[in-house]
């Protein structure tokens, strides 16, 4: 690997990293992208390593504040969405994954932009953890499902519970991942080297972190999961 490719890798993670730490989503849909393009060898494990830490720190700083009642049951729904995800990496060729996954998560954006303000209940939870269990899994982006049926909370609740339910469920994708032989040594060194960037996105973060209100949040959120919509269903 080049540096040049490296560079082009670890400004994306710097990206990615400040837009994760100042929102609590959007990792994978900078990051993943990019990583998909120039190393798809490393995809999906790669970006699920580079979450851990990145998540971890989000969690350990608002550990306070996390809805633990929403969390558990967006966990119960991401082990079973796993061995789906575990399931299409076997099955179904990436292609045909992205568009189907992008098409249902601009379809996802439009009616949340047209519905009303809601209060998702233990099922929506539950639905929205399976979905993401699925993508996350199988393509590392898992971020659309959590950022629309948490649209509504404040963002100070919203970033670390995001971020544990993304923690616990990483975890758990890794090591199916592995069990199933769809990781390597050479993408857990590739993380390591890539911590710098993950920590410089981060301390950038902490620079807007307690200036964006909700109704900035909501905007961000949706753009992000139509933006990960449209550049999944590009052939």
């Amino acid at each position: 690997m080049t540096i040049t490719l490296f560079a082009a890798i670890a400004c994306a993670v710097i990206a990615a990293g400040f837009a994760q730490g100042a929102t609590g989503i959007g990792f994978a849909m900078i990051a993943a992208p990019v990583i998909g393009y120039l190393r798809p060898d490393a995809m999906p494990g790669l970006v699920l390593m580079l979450m851990i830490p990145l998540n971890g720190y989000v969690v350990w700083r608002h550990w306070r504040a996390i809805d633990r009642a929403s969390a558990g049951w967006v966990t119960s729904g991401r082990l079973m969405g796993t061995f789906g995800g575990l399931a299409v990496l076997a099955l179904l060729p990436v292609t045909a994954l992205n568009q189907l996954i992008g098409a249902s998560i601009i379809l996802a954006v439009l009616a949340s932009v047209a519905a009303p303000n809601f209060a998702p209940g233990n099922k929506a939870f539950i639905a929205a953890g399976l979905v993401t269990g699925v993508t996350e899994t199988a393509t590392g982006v898992g971020g659309p499902p959590l950022a629309l049926v948490y649209q509504h909370h404040q963002p100070h609740v919203l970033r670390p519970t995001i971020a544990i339910c993304f923690l616990v469920g990483e975890l758990l994708s890794l090591a199916f991942l592995a069990a199933a032989g769809h990781l390597s040594m050479g993408q857990f060194y590739f993380a390591l080297l890539l911590l710098p960037a993950i920590a410089l996105g981060i301390g950038a973060s902490r620079l807007a972190h307690d200036f964006i209100d909700a109704r900035t949040l909501r905007i961000i959120v949706l753009a992000f999961a139509m933006v990960s919509g449209v550049l999944l269903l590009w052939p």
